[in-house]
């Protein structure tokens, strides 16, 4: 007789944790897009204007960035604010669910930073 499936968490239905896995795999593939680490990162500050963004992610591209900061506002994650002074400015802010990822974001950046310690990576000043 085969033994029974034995599920890890017993309070998760299998269709629950199919649910599960599947949005973890879709934030997972949204937050590894090109990029999209290092956006957030420097809106973790505060509001910056485009510029300020671009001039802060070495290689990245004005398509790319301007693609990103447009994913993020579709997910709601950034808000982009348009300042009626002359000229007109415009800044990027994470919402409120955006700037919960800081804290995803630095652990993120201590375990590259640990992993590349342990293989031996020279540390760039």
């Amino acid at each position: 007789m085969a033994e029974p499936k034995q599920n890890t968490n017993v309070n998760c239905t299998e269709k629950e944790m199919k649910h599960t896995c599947t949005n973890f795999h879709n934030a997972i593939e949204f937050i590894g897009k090109r990029w999209m680490g290092a956006v957030i990162y420097a809106l973790l500050k505060g509001p910056k204007r485009y510029h300020e963004i671009i001039s802060s992610i070495p290689g990245i591209s004005d398509r790319l960035l301007t693609e990103r900061l447009r994913d993020l506002e579709n997910e709601g994650l950034v808000v982009k604010k348009i300042i009626t002074t002359s000229p007109k400015k415009v800044e990027y802010e994470l919402t409120p669910i955006g700037k919960e990822l800081e804290e995803v974001v630095k652990i993120l950046i201590k375990w590259v930073i640990r992993r590349g310690d342990a293989q031996g990576v020279e540390k760039v000043q």
